[in-house]
C-alpha cells in the first residue's frame, strides 16, 4: 500500500477513535450498567446487547466467552513467540543492533499499544456490562483489550511468517499460517462481541485504537 493511503487511513481512523472516546464520555450517558453504573452511548449499547440472549444468572454467554479466552491465549502465545525470538537473538549476539529489525519493530508495536491501552483504560470510560470472577463491581471494559490483542498479534504474525518463511517451497506453509491468523482474529473478535462481557462501543474502540498503531508499524516493516 502506498504511503499516502496509509497516512490517510491513519488520520481518518485516529479521528474516529477520538470522536468515539468523546462521545462515550458525554453523549447519551445513562445508568444501564451493573450497580447502576453510567454508560455512554447507552441507547446503542443497550440495543445491541438486547439483540442476544444471555444466561440469566451470569449475564453473558459462557460459550462465546470461553472461545474468546482460548483464542486470546493463542494470540498471546503468537506474540510471545516473536518476543522470544527477539530475546534469543539479543542473548546470542549481545548486541541490540544485531537483533532483526522486524522483530524490534514488532516489539515496539506491542509496547506502544500496551501504553495506549493502559492510558485509555486509566481514564475510566465505560464499565463492563457484567461482573466477572465473582467481583462486586464491574471492571473498565473500554477499550476491549482482547480485540486489540487479536488484531495486534495476528496482524504482526501475518507479516512475520512471510518475512521469515520467504523461500519458494515455504509459500504454502505461509498461506496456511496466514489463513489461521485471519481466522483467529475474526473469530476472536466475533466471539468477544457476542460473549456479552463488553459493550459494542468497547469492541469498536479496540479496533479503532489498534489500527493507527498498526499502520505506524507497517512503515517500519515495508508492508
Amino acid at each position: 500500500m502506498e504511503d499516502g493511503k496509509k497516512i490517510a487511513i491513519f488520520v481518518n481512523v485516529f479521528l474516529y477513535a477520538i470522536v468515539l472516546m468523546i462521545a462515550v464520555k458525554i453523549v447519551d450517558v445513562d445508568r444501564i450498567g451493573p450497580n447502576m453504573t453510567k454508560i455512554g452511548l447507552s441507547t446503542v449499547n443497550n440495543w445491541f446487547r438486547n439483540l442476544w440472549s444471555y444466561n440469566e444468572t451470569l449475564g453473558y454467554s459462557k460459550v462465546f466467552y470461553i472461545i474468546s479466552m482460548i483464542l486470546g491465549i493463542i494470540a498471546l502465545l503468537a506474540a510471545g513467540v516473536w518476543a522470544g525470538i527477539g530475546i534469543f537473538q539479543y542473548i546470542k549476539e549481545k548486541d541490540i543492533n544485531k537483533v532483526d529489525k522486524s522483530i524490534i519493530a514488532t516489539g515496539g508495536f506491542y509496547i506502544l499499544l500496551l501504553i495506549k491501552y493502559a492510558l485509555i483504560k486509566g481514564m475510566s470510560f465505560n464499565l463492563s456490562p457484567v461482573k466477572l470472577d465473582g467481583k462486586s463491581a464491574p471492571k473498565v471494559s473500554f477499550p476491549s483489550g482482547h480485540t486489540m490483542l487479536f488484531i495486534a498479534s495476528m496482524a504482526s504474525t501475518i507479516y512475520l511468517v512471510g518475512y521469515f518463511l520467504e523461500k519458494e517451497e515455504q509459500k504454502r506453509i505461509v498461506l496456511i499460517l496466514r489463513i489461521i491468523c485471519v481466522a483467529v482474529m475474526v473469530l476472536g473478535i466475533t466471539a468477544r462481541t457476542l460473549s456479552g462481557v463488553c459493550w459494542l462501543t468497547d469492541i469498536i474502540a479496540g479496533i479503532l485504537l489498534t489500527v493507527p498503531t498498526l499502520i505506524i508499524y507497517t512503515f517500519f516493516c515495508d508492508v
